[in-house]
């Protein structure tokens, strides 16, 4: 059996899979022949998640240090998760997430260990920026350190980031268009939690407005609008996602064990990308999926095989 990353970078617009879970279909269709590591947002679908057994799931810093040799995948199963509640979540809105946590660990038999709920409010800024890529700041990134620690000490092996997020503004993403705009700055708050405590870790963005809504929005991103919270896919993913092996255990999955990796055609950039190419790993940039980007083949001499649709990619593998 083989061993592949399907990556679909976060906040970049992806056609596919820039939505909530809807490149999980793919995702499923080829784990169910190889081994597959995926970041979060191929299956992240906020009450669903698209993971299945024949996943490993890795958030972005971890899959860069992956690629580029740094660590390697322990896969480990029912791990111990703590949870991060930024202090500044409405008590509604906490305890909405108290009772996800409880249906979750009563469905699934998932481990949640224990909630920390920051000293200080995290601060959570989100916008589009000029490229028309999600983008945004964190105030005080450093209260889910401390927090995260405390889960740690307490022998948390994986860690759930929930952070209050001001009301989304002027998005057309419920029609299907445009950027998810809270993706971005989901990936820097985990980016920044996986640097420090390499610990498998993931966020999900908890709003005031809990209502959900009856108007029909784009199936892409219908998960999301059916719940008012997104906490069970990032515990879902979490509960088997591998350990971050920085002693590089000769037993773990390391990158000369990776057979190929999956993208979107034209974000080819990616240090995933660029170190799958150095080190002669099969790369498949998928050209029906379209991002914000325009780094693709023409301008950025990467050597991959283009491939029309994953559908195709499907029949290939």
């Amino acid at each position: 059996m083989a061993i592949g990353a399907f990556i679909i970078p976060t906040g970049i617009g992806a056609s596919i899979g820039g939505f909530a879970g809807d490149a999980s279909k793919w995702a499923r269709k080829i784990a169910k022949k190889h081994r597959l590591i995926v970041n979060p947002n191929v299956v992240n679908a906020a009450c669903f998640s698209g993971i299945s057994d024949n996943m490993l799931y890795l958030e972005g810093f971890a899959m860069d240090d992956f690629f580029k040799g740094k660590l390697n995948l322990q896969p480990s199963y029912n791990n111990k998760i703590g949870v991060i509640f930024d202090k500044n979540i409405p008590e509604d809105v906490l305890n909405i997430h108290i009772n996800t946590i409880n249906a979750v660990k009563t469905v699934y038999d998932i481990n949640v260990l224990d909630t920390v709920i920051t000293d200080k409010e995290v601060g959570v800024e989100f916008f589009i920026n000029d490229s028309g890529e999600s983008a945004g700041n964190v105030k005080n990134p450093d209260e889910l350190i401390k927090a995260g620690r405390k889960l740690i000490d307490k022998g948390a092996e994986a860690l759930a980031i929930v952070c209050f997020f001001p009301e989304e503004q002027g998005s057309d993403y419920a029609n299907g268009e445009g950027v998810d705009p809270v993706g971005g700055v989901e990936a820097i708050i985990s980016h920044y939690v996986s640097k420090i405590l390499k610990v498998p870790c993931a966020h999900a963005p908890a709003f005031s407005d809990y209502s959900i809504t009856s108007d029909i929005v784009d199936p892409r991103c219908s998960a999301e609008y059916i719940t008012p919270t997104f906490l069970p896919c990032i515990l879902l993913g979490l509960n088997d996602a591998p350990k971050l092996d920085y002693r590089k255990s000769p037993e773990a999955i390391s990158i000369k064990d990776i057979d190929f990796i999956i993208i979107p055609h034209n974000c080819l950039g990616s240090i995933p990308v660029l170190e799958a190419e150095k080190r002669g790993i099969k790369i498949y940039a998928i050209k029906e999926n379209k991002t914000v980007l325009d780094v693709n083949k023409n301008n950025f001499p990467v050597n991959c095989d283009i491939i029309n649709t994953y559908e195709e990619l499907l029949e290939l593998l």
